[in-house]
């Protein structure tokens, strides 16, 4: 009887032990995921602030451009 109890009591330990090793192995993994994720998400979110500026950066290249276009088109219209 009594090898029976501690047959039974080694098994309930080392369920334990590997159910509780799982869990935090799951969980480191999501942790690391996570922050990964967190990364991500903050490089992306800076990507779309930068965007708006890049944008205004082009209209004015765009504008310049344009008014050099005019100035060199006068200039060819004059000679």
């Amino acid at each position: 009887m009594e090898q029976n109890v501690l047959t039974s009591l080694l098994s309930l330990i080392g369920t334990l032990v590997g159910t509780l090793g799982g869990i935090l192995v799951s969980q480191r993994l999501t942790n690391f995921r996570l922050e990964q994720l967190e990364r991500e998400v903050r490089e992306h979110n800076n990507f779309a602030r930068r965007m708006p500026v890049v944008e205004e950066q082009i209209r004015v290249a765009n504008h310049r451009i344009a008014d050099l276009e005019q100035k060199a088109e006068r200039k060819e219209g004059t000679m």
